[in-house]
């Protein structure tokens, strides 16, 4: 993987300490999209799952941004905002939703509170 990420660094016209300040960024951005991607198929409750979700969509947003970076080519730059934005309409969304269910997912509910006393 390593590689296939130099070999692109290797491309494009970046060099010197911002060829490997991008090469690295590029690495942990990848590294927090897989473990964000388990937590949205692991994750134990709607809310996580939203969360991680959003997560997911801010880190394609940093994948496009850095790439733009690396191949200086500023559209990448565009299908980033028009990304944010969307993601953005997406998470109020589920929010909403999630709200309008009126299912309590803190884990305690004020129900069970009432019924022990």
């Amino acid at each position: 993987m390593i590689g296939m990420l130099s070999d692109l660094l290797l491309e494009t016209r970046q060099e010197g300490p911002l060829a490997f300040a991008v090469l690295f960024a590029f690495v942990m951005v990848t590294a927090a999209l897989v473990l964000t991607t388990y937590r949205l198929l692991k994750g134990p409750t709607l809310p996580d799952r939203v969360v991680a979700l959003d997560l997911i969509s801010i880190l394609l947003v940093a994948l496009l941004t850095l790439f733009a970076l690396s191949s200086q080519v500023e559209t990448y730059l565009d299908a980033a905002l028009v990304l944010a934005l969307v993601a953005f309409l997406g998470t109020v969304a589920l929010a909403r939703f999630i709200l309008r269910s009126g299912r309590d997912y803190t884990g305690m509910s004020s129900t069970r509170s009432e019924e022990d006393t």
